[in-house]
């Protein structure tokens, strides 16, 4: 069992108030997601600005209680998480800030590269987005048809392609794209790019749940991008691309497990608040779902322990988010059932979440994906 210290339960006390004001704030950006800047001094929002800005690049840290927080631990972050999708995932995925992006570049950029993308969060609120999906062909890198094409007698290049569902990229400022730069499994690169460039081009999807994240599909048409934006231009070829996602979305994944774990007890609490109303059988319902969470929460903290200690060591990552992302979806639809027919209508706070757990299987890879990295950590020895 993984028990929180003394600085992490402070964080957790604290991101479970910032949780309740993105309860409200959810459901108006549900009905309005483009009213996200009225929002920006939200303390949740400012806390989730701050995260994945290495400790360097920060002026100054978060305080709370005599103990220091700069979101740059997967194990903070998924306590930090859990009570902000608690209150509401969608307003948690529309906050401004590095989020993946950071990730990304802390991992493959150069000092020059980290100092100039990480100086944009520090006066104001900035979103990102990070494109990898493509509309025919997933994630799957191998068939990966976006291209970054250099320009003859210079150190420029030319980005061209579509992504498919990137939140935040029609409020963002820039962001990190994987291109296809030549064969193989070595040849895709990722680069920063400036979205008021000509030719970027993002327009929002229609989705059922998540509306705050503002998912949307992204086209290049021939976006100029500089040598000094390619990433990872200093590390050899097998440290780049492909190989930093892996790394990056086994950073992410235990917060995304977070992020539905905060679903699923948003439904359990939403349930004993209104016990009197639940169908038969609401009793044992209740304490079933409160011993999944135990178990579940135990895997997620688990899984970011391990990546904190080894980014490379993404299998429990993987087992988390599936986990949680099952018991989210279980979760949110159990809770409609028992609180009996019309619920959809009469039960506004189950049924958004009901919407917003669906999201979260598409994030970071879906159930399949999750369920061959750990086969794989399974045969190599890695989960026992």
């Amino acid at each position: 069992m993984i028990e929180l210290d003394d600085r992490l339960r402070v964080l957790q006390r604290a991101a479970r108030e910032w949780g309740e004001e993105l309860e409200e704030l959810g459901a108006e950006l549900d009905h309005d997601p483009d009213g996200v800047d009225r929002f920006t001094d939200v303390s949740a929002f400012r806390y989730v600005s701050r995260m994945m800005i290495p400790p360097e690049y920060q002026d100054s840290a978060l305080h709370l209680s005599g103990h220091s927080f700069h979101g740059d631990r997967a194990l903070e972050r998924v306590v930090a998480v859990e009570a902000l999708g608690r209150g509401d995932a969608g307003a948690f995925l529309a906050a401004p800030g590095p989020s993946l992006s950071g990730g990304l570049v802390a991992l493959l950029g150069d000092t020059a590269q980290q100092k100039w993308f990480f100086e944009h969060f520090s006066d104001e609120p900035v979103w990102t987005f990070l494109g990898l999906t493509e509309p025919d062909h997933g994630s799957d890198a191998s068939a990966m048809a976006t291209t970054l094409t250099p320009e003859p007698g210079g150190d420029r290049a030319t980005l061209t392609g579509e992504k498919r569902y990137v939140g935040n990229a029609s409020r963002a400022r820039l962001g990190t794209v994987f291109a296809r730069t030549g064969p193989g499994p070595l040849g895709v690169s990722a680069v920063m790019v400036r979205t008021g460039t000509p030719g970027f081009h993002a327009s929002p999807l229609p989705t059922i749940g998540l509306r705050g994240a503002r998912v949307c599909a992204v086209r290049f048409d021939g976006v100029a991008v500089s040598g000094d934006q390619v990433l990872g231009r200093h590390l050899r070829a097998s440290s780049r691309g492909m190989h930093a996602a892996v790394r990056m979305f086994n950073q992410f994944r235990p917060g995304v497990a977070a992020l539905a774990l905060g679903i699923a007890q948003a439904a359990h609490d939403y349930l004993s608040q209104h016990r009197s109303d639940l169908g038969p059988g609401g009793g044992h319902a209740l304490a079933d779902m409160e011993d999944r969470l135990v178990d579940t929460r135990q895997l997620v903290w688990r899984a970011a322990a391990d990546v904190d200690h080894d980014p490379a060591r993404g299998h429990l990552a993987s087992a988390a988010k599936a986990s949680a992302a099952r018991l989210a979806e279980e979760t949110t639809l159990r809770a409609l059932e028992l609180l009996g027919p019309g619920a959809r209508f009469s039960h506004p706070r189950p049924e958004k979440l009901a919407r917003d757990a669906r999201g979260v299987e598409f994030m970071e890879g879906t159930t399949h994906v999750q369920r061959l990295n750990v086969a794989q950590g399974v045969v190599t020895g890695r989960i026992g």
